[in-house]
């Protein structure tokens, strides 16, 4: 049986003759946080802010004492700092969440290193050669740590990648090109995690990872979309188009089997900013711009209605 949370304590105090006294002590029991909880979030609260800190004052003297320091010590420097924090990351055993810190604070500071490296012998590539070489060189740690937050960075970075490339080497690609790109690799780390989660719980991504990368695709999604929309039409428009449909009909589906508010959210956000473009593309007069403000506050305000009678359902 899964925990009791607040919002079933609440349905049954209102359905029962439960006393105030023990609604109090069931939540003080089962939902609020007590002195060890409260210790241990923030245990690893210092902790990562002072792994993140740290990483960033090394950044910062490279930054301040770059004129004075030989470039042997600068490499020597950066890569002993790799090397300590990968060791401790192995080493350390008494806390797996700490390690996986670690390995994620040695990612970062492998993209240092690259960049002392790029910077001290002026080797004259592209910057996507940067985040292509720190993506490779990482990609080992990311698949070992199974850590969300080393995961998104991961991400960023191949993301970042496409971007640089597109725009510095494969100048024949369009723009929309680069969002079905871009759209199509989110979408498959997203579906991934899913995946992942639903059979492989053990391995389970926290949510906040899940909805940022959905944010991103319906982000991407809306963008391209849009761009098309007042552009010529190109199949590269229409494929962007039948991908977000389909995606977006996907997403409404798992949200409502999930009971997810939040992708239910971003998709009928997304599709009313869509239906604004079009709107737009028709008349760009000012009585227009009058419709277009009445259908965004129109429609946001059904679909805050419609997410909150879905969210007490859901809950009751």
């Amino acid at each position: 049986m899964s925990k009791i949370n607040r919002e079933d304590i609440q349905i049954i105090s209102r359905c029962s003759n439960w006393s105030e006294k023990g609604v109090s002590k069931t939540l003080g029991d089962a939902v609020y946080a007590n002195k060890p909880s409260w210790l241990a979030f923030l245990r690893l609260l210092f902790l990562g802010i002072g792994v993140s800190f740290t990483v960033a004052g090394i950044i910062f003297f490279f930054a301040y004492n770059w004129a004075d320091l030989n470039k042997f010590v600068k490499l020597g420097l950066m890569e002993g700092l790799v090397l300590l924090v990968s060791l401790g990351a192995v080493f350390f055993r008494a806390n797996p969440l700490i390690r996986k810190i670690l390995l994620t604070a040695a990612a970062v500071l492998v993209g240092a290193s690259l960049a002392v490296f790029g910077q001290i012998y002026q080797t004259g590539a592209n910057a996507y050669d940067f985040f292509l070489a720190w993506v490779l060189f990482v990609t080992i740690w990311v698949c070992i740590a199974r850590f969300a937050p080393l995961w998104v960075i991961y991400i960023a970075l191949i993301n970042t990648t496409v971007f640089l490339y597109a725009d510095q080497v494969a100048n024949d690609w369009s723009e929309l090109f680069v969002i079905n790109l871009l759209f199509i690799i989110n979408l498959f780390f997203l579906v991934g995690f899913l995946l992942i989660s639903k059979f492989n719980p053990e391995r389970r991504f926290p949510t906040w990872s899940t909805h940022l990368l959905a944010l991103a695709i319906s982000v991407l999604g809306t963008l391209g979309v849009s761009m098309g929309i007042f552009e010529d039409p190109e199949p590269l428009f229409w494929a962007l188009l039948i991908l977000t449909g389909v995606t977006y009909g996907f997403g409404i589906w798992f949200a409502l089997r999930a009971h997810n508010t939040f992708y239910l959210a971003i998709i009928c956000f997304s599709i009313i900013l869509i239906i604004c473009a079009l709107l737009l593309r028709a008349s760009d007069g000012a009585g227009m711009f009058f419709i277009i403000g009445l259908f965004i506050i129109g429609s946001v305000t059904v679909l805050i209605k419609i997410l909150m009678e879905l969210q007490r359902k859901w809950t009751t």
